[in-house]
């Protein structure tokens, strides 16, 4: 418990300052950099502070100077703080639109070009998240994306929504892949206690849509990238590969 304390004092305490004076700047020159950097600075720090450490591969395997879509399997709440900050560049995030209306919180993720999803399973709503997205990508931005929608509760790996595939078939951005494990033990899902210790970090080299004759082959091309680096336990049998946005 008192590294989730130390966690989110450390959030609270750097975020305020940083909203007073970034998001007037942002408002005033139009220029975000200075936000997002202070906003990566203050993920890292939090972690740090409570005891987590994170051994991270792959950033050689990001192509430079392109637009891609980052996505991760979901084992915790503390994998977006961790992720976040590995992507070199600038990177919006898919998040469930509730968030967006956080006070303070949730303006500084639309000054971010984040990218609000609904959950209400109507087709107008996907459609609009990919066009967003896409959007997003032209500007020159990331996108990070956990793949499964939401959290495992056991660790292992999901079925995966379709509507990053979609993005990813629409916009023809490349996909890299991202392993993520130790934190389903530091933070589990329906907890608030933080276990200190080791997040494991790996991204893949990039998948192209052009690669692939539609979204599902590319889905089960990510899905394996991704299963491949977790442990063993996490992965799940051979089964339903994802399931409708």
């Amino acid at each position: 418990m008192i590294s989730a304390l130390t966690l989110l004092f450390a959030y609270i305490v750097l975020a305020i300052p940083a909203a007073l004076i970034g998001i007037p700047w942002t408002l005033v020159t139009g220029d975000i950099r200075m936000l997002y950097r202070w906003a990566m600075w203050i993920l890292r720090t939090g972690l740090h502070l409570a005891g987590i450490r994170i051994e991270f591969t792959g950033s050689e395997v990001v192509p430079a100077g392109v637009a891609c879509i980052f996505m991760a399997n979901h084992v915790s709440n503390l994998d977006p703080p961790i992720l976040l900050p590995l992507i070199p560049g600038r990177t919006s995030v898919y998040l469930k639109r509730s968030l967006m209306k956080i006070p303070v919180l949730g303006y500084g993720m639309k000054l971010g070009d984040f990218i609000p999803v609904d959950r209400d399973g109507r087709l107008d709503s996907a459609k609009e998240s990919v066009r967003v997205g896409v959007r997003v990508l032209q500007s020159g931005l990331h996108v990070m994306t956990f793949v499964e929608g939401t959290r495992s509760r056991s660790g292992r790996l999901q079925s995966f929504k379709k509507g990053p595939f979609h993005l990813a078939m629409e916009s023809g951005a490349p996909v890299i892949p991202v392993s993520i494990w130790g934190t389903e033990t530091m933070m589990k899902k329906g907890g608030l206690t933080i276990v200190p210790g080791v997040a494991h970090v790996q991204f893949h080299g990039p998948l192209w849509p052009r690669d692939y004759a539609n979204r599902e082959e590319l889905l089960v091309a990510t899905r394996a990238e991704i299963g491949s680096s977790l442990p063993e336990w996490m992965r799940t049998p051979d089964g339903e590969m994802a399931r409708p946005a």
